[in-house]
This record gives structure tokens, sequence and C-alpha cells, in this order.
């Protein structure tokens, strides 16, 4: 993607699972990367030799996106050392999960801190210096099906995905005249590190496909909705769910 050559993206959460593969796919297609991660260095290392391998610029920008101050200070020093982003992917997010009448207002804190507070944490530095490009741009937000339909001892993650898919909805609004599209992707259950543990077969029959998604399958959506095609695509909230809604 030729038009792509000079483009940079920040993914957050990019050392691993849905993250690491959107950043791979998209150096594939021609964007530069900015790899997001909190705490994995080693990983984040790894998806980095990754990209320089397939000939994009990479830098790391390292930060936790539930950290208001420390993530407009770290993705600053990044704009001012590299240039602006043309584009965002918000991948990062975490769970606790527990019976809501068991749940702390710690771990309700927490996970809407990073998952909701994240997209305001992460996007606020960024939008402007995007704007002031004049060269349109793309967000996306990595949601989950149980933003859509709820989920047994989520009821924290729920609302915090819940809350991504009105956020996303509102900011395109306000950028659309900028060339600027904002979608979110509510995927379903997909082969990652958040399934850790998880009775596996038992998931596997709630999808009428049989079989649980790939990372890289929510990552060819976000390339295409980075593509030049998918410009008059904003304000929308896509599941990719094997058929489960």
């Amino acid at each position: 993607m030729s038009a792509a050559a000079s483009r940079r993206v920040l993914v957050t959460g990019a050392s691993r699972g849905i993250g690491r593969a959107c950043a791979l796919s998209l150096a594939r297609a021609g964007f530069d990367i900015a790899l997001g991660f909190r705490s994995n260095a080693s990983a984040a290392h790894a998806v980095e030799k990754d990209v320089s391998a397939l000939g994009r610029a990479v830098s790391l920008v390292p930060f936790d996106v539930a950290d208001r101050a420390g993530a407009a200070a770290v993705i600053e020093r990044d704009l001012a050392a590299n240039g602006p982003y043309w584009g965002a992917v918000l991948a990062a997010g975490v769970h606790e999960d527990s019976a809501f009448p068991a749940m702390s207002g710690d771990a309700w804190d927490r996970v809407v801190g990073a998952n909701l507070g994240g997209f305001f944490n992460v996007l606020r530095p960024l939008v402007m210096p995007l704007v002031r490009m004049h060269e349109g741009g793309r967000i996306v937000a990595i949601s989950s099906i149980a933003g859509l339909a709820g989920n047994r001892g989520q009821v924290n993650y729920a609302a915090s995905k819940a809350g991504l898919h009105g956020a996303t909805k509102a900011l395109a609004l306000e950028l659309a005249k900028r060339a600027i599209t904002v979608n979110c992707i509510a995927p379903g259950l997909v082969e990652t590190e958040m399934l850790a543990g998880a009775p596996v077969d038992e998931l596997r029959k709630l999808v009428p496909m049989q079989r649980l998604g790939r990372p890289d399958e929510i990552a060819s959506l976000v390339v295409y909705l980075f593509s030049e095609g998918a410009g008059y695509i904003t304000g929308q909230v896509i599941s990719v769910n094997g058929g489960m809604l």
C-alpha cells in the first residue's frame, strides 16, 4: 500500500494476542508501527523485530493505558520524536472476573479504568496532531461480544466494553468531517491468553461455527478498516464471533 508509506499507526496491547496480530498485519499492509505495551518488554521486542523484518519503521511506546498522565507523557514523546500517528488500534485490555456480589470496588475500577478509561487516555494526546495532518485517519477500538450480550461474572468487563461502543459512536461524529473514521470491533471467543485456563471444549459449543476465532481474523478486519476502501465506514460496532450473535 504505497499510500501508507509514511503513515504510522499506534497499536496498544501490541506485545501479544489481538494487538500483536494487528501490529504485524498492518505492517504487512505497509504501515509503520508504534508498539504500545505495558510490561512484557521481551515480547514487545520480539514484535519489534518482526515488524522491522517486514521493512517497516517501528518504535516502542511503553505505558499503561490506565495511567492518564503516564500515557500522555510517553505518547507525546513519541510524537515529538517520530511524528503524528495516522491511526490507532486500541487493543489493550484487562479483565477481573467474579460474580457481581463478590466483585470488589477495586476490580471494577481497574477494569473500567483500563478498558474504557484507556480510550480517553490514549486518544486524547494524539487526536489533535492527527487532525492537523489534514490527511484523514483511522481509529479502531477492540471491544468484546460481552459488551453486546453481557456475560456472567463479567459485569465490570461488559460495562467497560459497552462504554467503548458509545465512545466510538460519539467520537466518530466529531471526527467525520475530518475524514477520520472511528470504529469498534467486538470479537467473540478468540484464541488468546485471556482464555487461559478456560474450559475451551465447552466454549466451542457456544459458537455456531464450532471453533474459536484466531487473532489474525480480527486483524484482517482492522486492516480492511484502515484501507482506502473503508473510508465511508465510521461509527460502527462490528462483531466477529463465528455466528454467536
